[in-house]
């Protein structure tokens, strides 16, 4: 059966045949380089329809293989997605995180024009275990606060974070209101840090993480394993689980 390219996609398509960068590169390069120009501009937008391989196939008169395979590249960087029986669409950018700075996250998700609300899960005064006081660079016994919010960006759960801060450097943290303001922002204004470290890895959920996110058993989580100090002083140890397929970190390297 004849391929017919519907009215919708024919402009697209012709506009997409002029872009195609004259340089030495493979077809399904070329082709992958002029579709994330589209994206990168905005001339094709989030969630809108991609012409499907068949329809690229007849405008561009390219091999259904090279098509295939610059989809199939775009989706797996997270460019493109695609829905079983509906077709190709232009994917939502992930959220991201500074690699190598600590940012509070209202902010992050302000910055790419969401909404950001928080659901506080614990909030407690406690001992520390001798677990936490390993962490904290504390003794055993020494009086902590221990907290777990959900963080969401535009009602989807983006971050869980699990923390357990020094009391002594931080004696209201649990008369904070965190629907109101983060954990960062306050703990910036009584011990502002000086010093980090953090551990970036790859984990599993939890079942109870799984339904805290909204996420199936199968999906991997990246995992931020951060301590901060003020001064000389550990402040805070802090566990943040973000969904790996709403979520990536950036950095930028100088000369």
């Amino acid at each position: 059966m004849e391929c017919l390219v519907s009215d919708q996609t024919t402009p697209i398509l012709a506009n997409l045949f002029d872009d195609l960068p004259d340089v030495s590169q493979p077809i399904y390069a070329k082709l992958k380089l002029a579709i994330s120009q589209k994206i990168s501009t905005g001339e094709w937008q989030v969630n809108q329809r991609v012409p499907s391989e068949a329809e690229v196939v007849k405008a561009l008169g390219v091999s259904r293989m090279t098509v295939n395979r610059a989809l199939r590249e775009l989706t797996a960087e997270g460019l493109l997605v695609r829905h079983q029986g509906l077709g190709t669409f232009v994917a939502e950018k992930k959220a991201h995180s500074a690699l190598f700075e600590v940012h509070n996250i209202a902010e992050e998700i302000a910055v790419r024009g969401h909404k950001h609300r928080s659901e506080l899960l614990v909030l407690e005064a406690a001992k520390a275990t001798v677990e936490e006081a390993m962490v904290l660079g504390v003794r055993t016994n020494h009086a902590i606060f221990r907290s777990v919010i959900l963080h969401y960006e535009n009602d989807l759960p983006i971050q869980i974070e699990e923390r357990v801060v020094n009391a002594s450097l931080a004696p209201e943290y649990d008369k904070q209101d965190f629907a109101k303001h983060t954990s960062y922002e306050y703990l910036m204004r009584v011990a502002p840090m000086t010093e980090g470290e953090h551990l970036v890895e790859a984990v599993l959920p939890t079942p109870q993480e799984c339904e805290r996110l909204q996420i199936s058993d199968t999906e991997p989580c990246l995992q931020i394993q951060r301590r901060t100090w003020a001064g000389e002083e550990l402040v805070t140890a802090t566990r943040l689980l973000h969904p790996g397929s709403r979520f990536q970190l950036f950095g930028h390297f100088g000369r």
